[in-house]
């Protein structure tokens, strides 16, 4: 059966801008049916966003991005497992201790940048959530440095020294499958183009996603070309893969130019 859904999406508890209840009455505003919480390395939103989801009569899956170290931006996608204690509430548990070691080393770079801000400041933005670049990027702008979290990003945020930062404290893609699929759930593969590989580099990745249990290819995407998605559909089709797809929300103020999507997918396959 299909819903009109949006299954990437983040809240307060990562580095998006609104808390999982707003987010869900925001969905629910947009006309969806089924939306899937998709934070970062974390799962501590999701209970709020499903007791929200049930007063509004909006389907919330429970969801997960985790980033692998593989390649940049190479994030899998976490569907549908247990509430309880699990192999991915675990690993969840230690990302966030490793992102909180992590915060220093990036301050340190940007310092010696010349960016100095507050760490306390990027702190008090997260709010006790997931610290992530987003929240660094918000309050370099806040502090001049930048016009736009973009700009932040292309200069300081999204380089190679900041990904060999990032990198040390992530997992290998084949546990991050594993340890979504060790929880009963099921795994996506994020906005494959993010990873920088050509098509045939990427099929090869694809292809050992799909033997490590890899369940899903996310198709839809607002930032795709159209021969993007067509390899994606053709791909997922190849490895009889599931399709998901999603917006990658996280508010006006961090992505000013995504707003929730309303893509009518089949959703049944993660519940079951």
């Amino acid at each position: 059966m299909t819903y009109m859904t949006d299954l990437h999406t983040h809240s307060a508890a990562s580095d998006g801008q609104y808390a999982p209840a707003e987010l869900a009455r925001l969905a629910k505003a947009r006309g969806l049916e089924a939306l899937a919480l998709t934070d970062h390395d974390t799962l501590d939103g999701l209970d709020e966003a499903v007791r929200a989801g049930e007063a509004l009569g909006l389907m919330v899956l429970r969801g997960v991005e985790l980033s692998a170290r593989e390649y940049r931006n190479l994030h899998i996608l976490g569907y549908g497992f247990t509430a309880g204690p699990s192999p991915l509430s675990e690993v969840c548990q230690e990302m966030k201790e490793r992102r909180n070691r992590r915060k220093y080393e990036i301050n340190d770079y940007l310092k010696a940048k010349g960016v100095d801000i507050p760490l306390e400041e990027v702190e008090a933005l997260a709010s006790g959530g997931v610290l992530g670049r987003p929240h660094f990027a918000q309050v370099i702008v806040r502090h001049g440095y930048a016009e736009s979290s973009r700009e932040v990003f292309d200069r300081w945020l999204d380089t190679e020294e900041i990904q060999d930062i990032s990198n040390r404290f992530k997992m290998d893609v084949r546990a991050c499958v594993e340890a979504i699929k060790g929880a009963g759930g099921k795994a996506s593969l994020a906005h494959p183009y993010q990873t920088g590989l050509g098509d045939q580099a990427l099929e090869t990745l694809v292809g050992e996603l799909a033997g490590y249990g890899l369940d899903a290819l996310e198709c839809y995407y607002p930032r795709y070309t159209a021969a993007q998605q067509a390899l994606y559909l053709r791909l997922a089709e190849k490895y009889g893969l599931h399709v998901t797809g999603g917006s990658d929300f996280h508010g006006e103020r961090v992505k000013p130019d995504i707003e929730l999507a309303a893509l009518e997918l089949d959703v049944d396959w993660l519940m079951g």
